[in-house]
């Protein structure tokens, strides 16, 4: 029988709460950032983002002729949409070029309807680039936040989930993420506390984040 040192992680309350955002660049970000690089090609013309333009502003750049940022909850300042993507008839079909769609899936119950009206508002050949949890602590509680945390999901299940919601469309379906970085990002460690090597080693096995890209046909 063999014997671990776990040093500075044998406890039961993780190194920082907040997932590494108050010692560096959070571990799933670095994933969401390195999925974004790769397709930096397709955000452009009209790009539609949740919460924010902070991925559309970065990567898309002078490629973007139009940005949209939708929110859920009113009284966001750089909202120009309020929508609940579930229910979201106002929005115009065949709208957008691009939708970056990050870190947001598994905090939509229905999330079904919400990805057949991401369908219905891409322009034809526009592209969906999605991020969403997999190994991960909850982020939001409904009743103490705006929206609560439903699903953790994994590559096999969303390959089988977008294919429902984007028939015979391009699909990619990848998962980021290694033992070592799943329990790193557990315990709140960041970016900057592992090497490259380390971050980029991927085990199919230890999912930290599951990347997407959804060609509309």
């Amino acid at each position: 029988m063999g014997t671990v040192d776990f040093g500075q992680l044998r406890r039961t309350t993780p190194v920082s709460k907040v997932f590494g955002l108050d010692r560096g660049l959070p571990i799933d970000r670095y994933y969401i950032e390195n999925f974004m690089t790769s397709h930096s090609a397709d955000i452009k013309g009209r790009v539609l983002e949740l919460g924010d333009s902070f991925y559309t502003d970065k990567f898309g750049q002078d490629k973007v002729t139009k940005k949209d940022v939708l929110h859920v909850v009113e009284g966001n300042q750089e909202a120009t949409i309020v929508a609940d993507l579930t229910d979201a008839d106002h929005i115009p079909s065949g709208a957008f070029d691009c939708i970056i769609f990050t870190q947001s899936l598994q905090m939509i119950y229905d999330f079904r309807s919400a990805l057949t009206t991401l369908h219905r508002i891409l322009k034809p050949g526009g592209v969906l680039l999605c991020t969403t949890a997999g190994i991960s602590k909850i982020a939001r509680r409904l009743g103490k936040d705006d929206w609560g945390e439903y699903w953790h999901f994994t590559s096999q299940s969303l390959e089988i989930i977008f294919k429902e919601a984007f028939p015979e469309s391009e699909l990619e379906v990848q998962s980021k993420g290694n033992v070592l970085s799943a329990t790193s990002f557990l315990h709140g460690l960041a970016t900057e506390e592992l090497t490259q090597e380390e971050l980029d080693f991927e085990d199919p096995d230890f999912e930290v984040i599951i990347c997407i890209r959804a060609v509309k046909a």
